[in-house]
């Protein structure tokens, strides 16, 4: 395994910066944009906690002149994304800087979209896939989960529908991702967790997915390998830049293989039941996680063996890799403490059918290896709750 903590730069997707102090080139690569003035979007958190200040610091010693939409919501909703183009739009010509969770990533993307198209609303979603281009986006995560800097769409909640939708285009794909360890310093167990198993359940799903290919299973095998590895280091030591490297990396790889594979059933479910209880996403997804991993097991008996042996599991006395698997990730989610009964996630039982409609519908549950019925996902959903 290479050192973590070594900086390289890659130039593939998009350009890639990694390594402890690389938020310090933020105002090179807005310049090289085309731009000179940034619009940075992020949450009430960052801002609270002081990152946001320390980013901002950066761009006025450079004389990058800025504004900043810091309003996103844990579970940014397409009134989140309409706000913040406004904001934008009265700013003017801009590079945006999204720098936050993957929520805020997810509201930048909208929120470039829109203020290249005046006379769109985010509850377009569907028809701005065809739309003009959106300003150009660098993305700053700041926790380990989502890796939404490797792709153009983002999942928002059409609060009206209570439903998420996919807002996106090519053009809002981040033209850099700037991954700095030193920004998720500190994030608390609970959030390093929940981000945490985000990232490996992109890992395991793709491993699975109808979509995968070499590149997204070489992408997804080694993304489980060091978020296997790491995630529990950071959730037990939170200033611990060595596994906040391994696991800011094994996110980052985990979402350049979701990009190219798709995802499944897990994030079907979560979606839904995000929508519908306002549940953090990894939380949702940690909910039903080794469950649905059963229930596809017939399908995804190799998929789930690379999991396994990415995880470290020695060789099982039964040949049986699916059921290891299963059981390297209950032992994962339990040393984290992150893994939590439906009812305690204020899933009232009468919303359950709700919940596994939403999941069936999703475009993502599509590309899972077993596609469910609704009384399947209904069954998943009544086991855990």
């Amino acid at each position: 395994m290479t050192d973590p903590l070594t900086s390289w730069s890659l130039d593939t997707v998009c350009r890639v910066e990694f390594g402890p102090g690389r938020i310090e080139l933020l105002p090179e690569l807005i310049a090289a944009t085309g731009h000179h003035r940034a619009f940075v979007v992020t949450d009430p958190g960052l801002r609270a906690a002081g990152i946001a200040e320390r980013v901002l610091k950066i761009l006025t010693a450079a004389g990058v002149e800025h504004a900043v939409y810091d309003e996103v919501a844990p579970n940014p909703s397409t009134g989140n994304v309409d706000a913040g183009a406004a904001r934008a739009r009265g700013f003017g010509p801009a590079a945006v800087v999204a720098l936050g969770g993957g929520s805020v990533l997810d509201a930048a993307k909208g929120i470039s979209l829109l203020v290249g198209n005046p006379d769109a609303a985010a509850a377009d979603a569907d028809r701005l896939w065809e739309a003009a281009d959106g300003l150009p986006l660098i993305a700053v995560p700041t926790t380990s989960g989502t890796g939404a800097e490797t792709n153009g769409f983002g999942v928002v909640e059409d609060t009206t529908a209570c439903r998420k939708v996919y807002i996106g285009h090519p053009s809002v794909k981040p033209c850099v991702a700037l991954l700095d360890p030193e920004l998720t310093l500190g994030l608390p167990p609970a959030a390093t967790a929940a981000t945490g198993i985000d990232a490996l359940v992109h890992g395991i799903e793709s491993l699975a997915s109808r979509g995968a290919n070499a590149f997204s299973t070489a992408y997804a095998a080694q993304a489980v390998t060091m978020i296997g590895h790491s995630l529990p280091l950071a959730h037990r030591d939170g200033s611990d830049l060595q596994a906040r490297a391994e696991l800011m990396m094994g996110a980052h790889l985990a979402g350049q293989a979701l990009t190219l594979s798709g995802l499944g059933l897990v994030h079907g479910i979560g979606h839904a039941l995000t929508a519908h209880t306002g549940t953090p996403h990894g939380v949702a997804l940690a909910a039903v996680l080794e469950e649905v991993m059963e229930f596809s097991t017939p399908r995804a008996r190799e998929p789930y063996e690379r999991a396994a042996r990415a995880l470290g599991v020695t060789p099982p006395a039964d040949g049986d890799w699916a059921r290891a698997a299963v059981a390297a990730v209950r032992e994962l989610s339990g040393a984290l403490d992150v893994k939590r009964p439906l009812r305690a996630l204020g899933a009232d039982r009468s919303l359950l059918p709700a919940i596994a409609a939403g999941a069936v519908a999703d475009a993502v549950t599509r590309n899972a290896p077993r596609l469910p019925e609704e009384r399947e996902v209904l069954e998943i959903l009544t086991r855990v709750y």
